[in-house]
């Protein structure tokens, strides 16, 4: 079957051999995609221009191994124009893709809430519920759906989330995070514009990915820190 030209955004990029660079994407019709790109022999290359993040282009892809060529690239679209903590949050978005997300598995969904997320960021829109939503959206694809109901069915005042069980209620005491039952369930409704509850709902979503991460600190964080 003849590849066919799809909307694609940059991720993340890195020398290769000389003139080429191996680029990973966000495809909308295959999902997350490594590619080699012949990236011309000066500073002033097209493509290398090209390879930006936040861009929205078309592609076409070529090989039958994972690693596949970039044979084709222009603009779509206009770039999303993202500054200070927005710019971040774009950088936060990308590296959890690059990290967590399994190569050529598609996901138009997600690749419609990322686009999405960039459009609302160069908005600039709240960040938190922005990237509280991605995340969420994030772990439906990589099949770690958060189940909210044992916080609306069981009486207890407090919970603790625990991988491959969820959400428990504070029987005895474990060394990790306790959330209050009340924000557990405004979140689970997407009740977000309390900042008591957005705050508890970024420690839930980083106790999440610091495992999936297996604790492996994210550079994009460190952004966030150098600027406050």
């Amino acid at each position: 079957m003849e590849p066919i030209e799809q909307l694609a955004f940059v991720l993340h990029s890195r020398p290769y051999r000389e003139h080429q660079q191996i680029v990973e994407l966000l495809t909308k019709d295959d999902g997350k995609v490594s590619a080699i790109v012949y990236s011309g022999k000066t500073n002033k290359s097209n493509k290398k221009g090209l390879l930006q993040p936040f861009c929205p282009l078309n592609v076409l892809l070529k090989g039958r191994n994972q690693l596949k060529n970039l044979s084709r690239i222009e603009v779509s679209e206009k770039s999303y124009l993202l500054k200070g903590n927005h710019l971040y949050s774009g950088f936060y978005l990308n590296e959890l893709l690059v990290r967590l997300l399994g190569e050529m598995n598609t996901c138009p969904d997600l690749f419609n809430n990322y686009q999405l997320s960039l459009s609302l960021l160069s908005q600039k829109q709240p960040i938190e519920p922005i990237l509280r939503k991605f995340e969420l959206d994030l772990l439906d694809e990589l099949g770690f759906s958060l189940d909210f109901s044992p916080v609306f069915e069981q009486a207890a005042k407090s919970f603790y989330y625990v991988p491959e069980e969820g959400f428990i209620p504070n029987t005895e005491k474990l060394r990790l995070p306790l959330f209050k039952k009340e924000h557990l369930q405004a979140i689970g409704q997407q009740h977000l514009s309390d900042a008591d509850v957005l705050h508890s709902n970024k420690l839930l979503m980083r106790h999440i990915f610091n495992g999936l991460l297996d604790g492996k600190p994210l550079n994009s964080r460190k952004l966030f820190t150098k600027q406050k």
